[in-house]
């Protein structure tokens, strides 16, 4: 994995690590919770073979230092438009898994003219969408499991990179916190304006069938498309659902990367929903 040196930008009150990957038009790529940019690592090269990849360390993750607020979505996806301004990015698309899936998507819902295209991987929008069995995981996401995790690829890395490993317990209180409350996106996702690729493991945390509700709010999945496309949705959105990965693995499998940059790299969707191409 080649990279521009680690830099940090100072945007909407917290301080976030980056790294510039490639050239090309510009992709915004948003690791999973308890991780970092380091998650991609085996496809980033993949991606900057075409993309200027910018790999951001979210809030309390990786190298960046956690700062006095709640872990929140809505926030961390601030934080990212904030970047794109800072960076004065032209439309980058975005590009998020788990936790950074539903940041990118929110990036996208809360300021839809920063964003080019989305690409939501492995992230519900309802709270009860997720299996009982992993609701039941998540509850017990508290600092009193730092103890149990030591032993984790999480812990290992977190200690090795994060600017105060001693916060480990917080982060850890923290993000319990945050999956413990409800929240539900479909009114949001149905009104949302950016091209967008839905995109799930077979055996992921949600049911496939969760990720075939979202792409039917995005007008998906309710008409034969015709023989010229005409009957996808209007928006340009997609769905894809990876055989044969899990919610564990699809970060860095190569059907993830394929089928991003075939998204990404498609033709501009026009108001009624074709390519210019076409």
């Amino acid at each position: 994995m080649t990279a521009t040196q680690g830099q940090y930008a100072t945007v909407n009150g917290i301080t976030l690590y980056y790294e510039t990957h490639g050239t090309g038009h510009p992709m915004v790529l948003l690791h999973g919770g308890l991780g970092s940019g380091e998650m991609f690592g085996p496809l980033i090269d993949t991606f900057a073979e075409r993309h200027q990849v910018i790999l951001v360390d979210l809030q309390g993750h990786g190298r960046t230092a956690d700062i006095d607020r709640p872990l929140d979505i809505r926030s961390m996806a601030d934080d990212i438009a904030a970047l794109i301004d800072h960076l004065e990015l032209r439309k980058p698309d975005v590009v998020g898994y788990s936790l950074g899936g539903g940041v990118a998507l929110l990036v996208a819902i809360r300021h839809p003219d920063k964003v080019g295209r989305l690409v939501t991987a492995s992230a519900g929008i309802r709270r009860d969408a997720t299996y009982p069995e992993i609701l039941e995981q998540q509850g017990q996401v508290s600092a009193a499991a730092a103890d149990f995790m030591k032993d984790t690829p999480m812990y290992e890395l977190y200690q090795r990179v994060a600017p105060r490993p001693e916060d480990f317990p917080r982060l850890l209180d923290k993000i319990g916190e945050a999956m413990a409350k409800d929240y539900d996106f479909t009114d949001e996702v149905r009104g949302l304006r950016v091209p967008t690729l839905v995109m799930g493991a077979d055996a992921d945390l949600v049911p496939p069938s969760h990720f075939v509700e979202i792409f039917r709010l995005l007008d998906g999945g309710i008409r034969d498309g015709g023989w010229m496309g005409e009957g996808r949705p209007k928006g340009g959105h997609a769905l894809a659902i990876l055989p044969g990965v899990t919610h564990y693995n699809l970060f860095m499998s190569p059907l993830f990367a394929s089928t991003t940059l075939a998204f990404l790299d498609q033709e501009p969707v026009t108001q009624s929903g074709q390519t210019t191409a076409e």
